[in-house]
Order: structure tokens, then sequence, then C-alpha cells
């Protein structure tokens, strides 16, 4: 057996008594000793502020001196080696200051030769073993805050200037004034946004590397997660000429649980580089549940006809930094991350990620989820298809104000593209609770609500018999994935016009909504304007960076809201006392003079009905922005959309 090595002090006026004391030491088994001598109270402090030895064994008298004045004056300067004071003689009040003072044990010097003395050697031992592991971990923590701090930092920094950048060039794509500059513009912007997917993916990595990350399972219904997920993906593929196709099992559970918003966020991405990878042909997205093989489980494939990656690759896609574009040909920008992330939340999920693939023929990436006894008994039929090569279509231009409430925000983003190309102005609502009360304080402005159904807070259909009692009388279409019989009959009962089925169409949706609204009179490009608001209310902005404030200005200005700027937390206070017109503040989280959160406490002081919502450039837990009194924060970049559902 190896054995343990430890460095001793021993303090010690008496050459005899050192000897004695070192051959004992030498006689333990299982340890080895390299000894340090001194003899004098100077000397020992010299070695014991060091914080070198492991244990220091000191005699009580050293000349003028006692032991306890030697190791008081060491506790003074900082040193923390355990000392074990020797003592001629037993005396219980001089062992008692001994350990008053700090030693960690006492010994008669007569105790040397006996099982006493070991074990005050191995108990000392096992203290500074103790000590040095315990600081090792606070070392450890510090430099984990450290690191936190630093990316905390770092996202801050990088997003405020990307709000400049996607915010200012996304204004004058939408604008006259730059005409002859939309195909560069259009390079800035979709740059602009890679760098920002860059980021979180270097974020999210972080984030798992330190354990930080922390998964939310809840209970995902698969009909409407798998629509919503082909719904966004259809874009890109139709853009590339490719088919987008869904197949199942013939029977698969209804319900499955895992964290939502990070397994849509693994096969978005699969599907996205399965899209991206391929030229020509067909993505397939597929779900395999076979209850007599792996009932405990169930499998999501996407398999692409595309390039392929080599059989000598295929062990270092989930690695961070590897690019399947690499093992080809160089044409495809990103850092590799995407892979390692989803390996790394899958892994999180308890869950298995695998590829195959032959070059020039495409590859399978598969994803295994555990699923629970009490989710196999609950099986349906699932059939999608959703196959996507379609011709554009323009429609005429509509007229009138629409509100969409899904609670993701991809969707929002969708179905708010299909409706803006109608020519219609939307607004936006994250749940059936924020878009009941955006509906009740409208007071008639919104023409048509669509409503998703399955949502957190507040759901579709506890949402359209709230606005129905509230006396909505609009036209309100819910958008659901549910197309088993007798459906559409129960949500009209509830109080809906008609229902919309996922995955949205362009044509199907104008279809819905073109009997409840009119023609619009004017060009498509003069109606396509932006969501409704209150008139006659301001808001203050609170950023130090000129650019970024001036764009968020001119962002509101596009939905007809009236704001001022401030770069500091005193100006605003100053703004607030002078002004008493601001119905909401966006407050910077960091700003020259103080933090956000503070800021956040004067101005409830100040205007305790103001409504505050916090700029920043990271994540803030929903628990600390209720201690503050804010009601929403926005993550930088800041855009149009963000500021559209707010307001």
């Amino acid at each position: 057996m190896v054995s343990k090595t430890a460095r001793i002090l021993i303090v010690e006026d008496d050459e005899d008594d050192f000897i004695l004391t070192s051959d004992h030491l030498h006689q333990l088994d299982k340890y080895s000793f390299s000894i340090d001598w001194v003899t004098n109270r100077n000397d020992a402090l010299a070695e014991l502020e060091q914080n070198q030895h492991d244990i220091c064994l000191m005699d009580y008298r050293l000349g003028q001196h006692t032991g306890i004045d030697v190791l008081n004056e060491a506790k003074k300067r900082g040193s923390n080696v355990p000392i074990i004071m020797l003592t001629g003689q037993s005396d219980d009040e001089l062992d008692q200051a001994a350990l008053d003072a700090g030693a960690v044990d006492y010994l008669v010097k007569g105790d040397i030769s006996n099982a006493r003395f070991a074990r005050a050697i191995r108990y000392a031992i096992a203290r500074q073993e103790l000590q040095h592991a315990r600081q090792e971990n606070i070392d450890a923590a510090t430099k984990n805050q450290s690191k936190d701090r630093f990316l905390a930092h770092l996202s801050h920094e990088l997003r405020t200037p990307l709000t400049s950048v996607l915010g200012y060039t996304e204004l004058l794509l939408n604008s006259d004034k730059a005409k002859d500059a939309k195909k560069e513009l259009s390079t800035i912007l979709n740059n602009g946004k890679h760098l920002l997917s860059l980021l979180n993916d270097i974020l999210d990595l972080s984030k798992i590397s330190a354990g930080k990350l922390q998964l939310a399972p809840t209970p995902i219904v698969l009909s409407s997660f798998i629509a919503d997920v082909l719904t966004l993906m259809q874009i890109p593929a139709t853009e590339k000429g490719l088919a987008l196709k869904f197949e199942s099992s013939d029977k698969v559970p209804q319900v499955i649980d895992a964290d939502i918003t990070r397994l849509r966020q693994v096969l978005i991405n699969l599907i996205f580089n399965a899209i991206k990878f391929t030229s020509e042909g067909e993505v397939v997205i597929s779900i395999e549940y076979d209850a007599l093989r792996s009932q405990d489980k169930i499998q999501f494939d996407v398999v692409d006809t595309g390039v392929g990656i080599p059989e000598n690759k295929i062990h270092t896609i989930f690695q961070p930094f590897q690019q399947i574009e690499d093992m080809v040909s160089r044409k495809e920008q990103g850092a590799g991350l995407g892979l390692a992330i989803c390996n790394e939340l899958i892994r999180l999920m308890d869950g298995k990620i695998s590829v195959s693939s032959k070059v020039g023929r495409g590859s399978c990436f598969s994803v295994v989820l555990p699923l629970s006894q009490k989710r196999q008994q609950d099986l349906h039929d699932l059939d999608f298809d959703i196959s996507q090569v379609q011709e554009k279509v323009t429609f005429p231009a509509l007229k009138g104000n629409v509100l969409v409430v899904d609670d993701i925000e991809d969707i929002r983003n969708l179905v708010g593209h299909f409706l803006k190309s109608f020519g219609l102005n939307v607004s936006y609502a994250s749940n059936g609770k924020d878009g009941l009360d955006k509906a009740c304080e409208a007071n008639g402005n919104y023409d048509v609500i669509i409503m998703d159904i399955h949502m957190p807070v507040m759901d579709g259909r506890e949402a359209i018999v709230k606005m129905r009692e509230a006396q909505v009388d609009i036209p309100v279409f819910a958008l659901t994935a549910a197309n088993m019989k007798g459906v559409k009959e129960e949500l009209q009962q509830l109080g809906f016009s008609d229902v919309i089925g996922k995955p949205a169409e362009q044509k199907e949706l104008y279809s819905r909504l073109h009997p409840s609204l009119p023609l619009a009179e004017t060009s498509l490009s003069e109606s396509a304007s932006t969501a409704v608001n209150e008139p006659n209310k301001k808001v203050l902005i609170v950023e130090d960076d000129a650019d970024a404030a001036e764009l968020v200005k001119m962002l509101l200005e596009s939905i007809n809201i009236e704001s001022d700027i401030v770069h500091t937390l005193a100006e605003c206070k100053q703004a607030l006392f002078s002004e008493q017109q601001y119905f909401h503040v966006l407050i910077d989280k960091n700003l020259p003079d103080g933090d956000g959160f503070d800021l956040a406490n004067s101005i409830k002081e100040i205007s305790p009905n103001c409504q505050l919502t916090l700029l920043s450039g990271e994540e803030v837990e929903e628990t600390e922005l209720k201690k503050h009194n804010i009601s929403n924060s926005l993550m930088k970049p800041i855009n149009l959309e963000q500021l559209s559902n707010l307001f």
C-alpha cells in the first residue's frame, strides 16, 4: 500500500525531545514524513505563516515564550496549519487553554510512545486534508463565479451592439430609404443573425459544461408539438425546393414528458442541418414507437438525402467545434456547436442521440428518449403529410388588425409573417391570459384573434370562455393540430368561430380570414403597417448605449408609441420627477451609475403604477424580476417583434 506523505514542523528547543519525537513519527505505519525543526518563537512564526506544513508539533515552553503565545500570533498572521501542543506533564487548565487558543489537540510528551500519539497525528492529517479539499471547492466555486460573471458581461457587451446592427438593418429593409441596397442589407441581417446564433450556442455550451443548465420537464402533446416544429421548418425547406415529410408508427403515445423548449431546440437543429446539407430530394421526420420491442422508449428520426458523413468522421460530429461540412467541402458557416449541444441536452434528458450515414446518399439522426409507464398506455395515430413544394401565391390585401396568441415565439412569427403578407396589422400575446388582457383592453381595436389551444398560464379553451364572458364578440379562430372527430364542434361550442389546423398554411389562413375582413383600399406595402397601440402614452428608455437607445426609440415610433431617452439612473429619476406621463419604462440592466434592479425599486417609489421591462444581455430569473416588481424582460438584441409583443 502506498504510504501517505506529510510535511511536519516540530517547534522544540530541546534537541533530545526533538529526536525522540521525530523517531516515533518515522515509526508510524502507512505514513511518510518530511520533518522541519525550529527552536524559537520567531523561526516558528516565519515557518507557520507560509502555510507549507500539514501539522505542527509545538512545545508549550519556548524559552521566555509559551506555545499559546506563538499559536495566537500565528493565527493573526493567517496561518492555518493544525497545531498539536506538547506539554511536559498533564495539566487540565493548560490543556483547555491550548484548545481555546485553537490547537487541534494536546499531548503529554510521555504519551508519544503510545497509541494516542498515532491517533492525534492521523486526526490532524485528516483535518488538514479536509481543509485542503474545502479550500479547493471554494477556489473552484470562485473560479466558476468569475467565469459566470465574465460570460454575463460578454453576453451583454455583444448583444448591445447587435441590437443596433440587426435593428437598423431591419428598419432599412422595411422602408424605402435604401431601395438600391436591399441585397446588401439582407446580407448584413443574415450574418448578424448568424453571429447571434453563435453567441447563443457558446452560452448554452458553457452552461452545460458548468452544470448550470436546468431542464424543466412538462407533459408534451405530441401532435401539436410536432406540428409546431414542422410548421416552422416549412419555409427553409421550401426555399431550397425540398420536400419536408412526416411519418410515424401506427400507434404512438399521445403525450410524452420532456423539456419542451430544449427538445424543440434539438429537433429544429437536426432538421435545419438536414435541410442545410441537402441540395435535392427530401427531409423526412419520423416517430417510431414499437410497444412490443421498446415499450419504455420513443424514437425521433431525421432522415435526409444530403451529402452524408464519412464513416471515419461520424464519431467526432457530436464533439464541440466539429462541422459536418468540413468533412466534404467548406461552404457552410458555423462554429460546429449545434450537434454538441444537442448531444448534451439529450444526455441530460436521459436519452441518446446517434447517427448513421452514407457519403452522397444522406444521413439519419436518431433521438431516443425514455417513456414513463403511464404514457405507454395512451396511444393514438399521428398522420401528417406536409410536402411543401408550393408556388408562391399573391393574395389581395386585406384590411384589419389581428391578435396572434401562441406561447411559441417562432410560431407567432410565422403566422404573423403570413398575416402581414396579407396587409394586416399584427399584435402578439404569449399565452391565454396575456391574450385575454389585450383583447379586453383593446376596446374593439382588434378585428380577428387567432389563438393556440395548448399554452401555459391559461390555455386557449379557458381564454375563449373568458373572452366571451367579457363581451369580446369578434371572430376568434382556434389554432390547433388536433384533427380528431368532434374537436372542431367542441371548440365552436366553447366560443371559437372556426378552427385553423396546424401546420398553418398561408392559403388556408387567408381563406378563413377573408370572410371576416374587408379588402384594403390601399396597396399592400401601405397597409402592412404595425401593431395596434393606445395613443398619447409615452415610454421612457433608459439605455447607456446611445445607438441602441435611438434604435429602440425608432422601433417604438414604427408602432406608434412615443418615447424619450435617458442614459443613466440619475437622468431617469429626474425625468420621472419632471414628467409624470410615462406609462412604461424600459431599463437596461447595466447602467454606468447603478444596476437596473436598483433603478426599478426607485421607479416604483416615484411612480407606483408604471410598468417596467428589463433589457438584458443575459437570461434573468422570473423570481428576480418579481422581487423588484418588474413585469417583463427582453433579451438583447431588441427587435420590432419583441416590442410589438410587449405593447
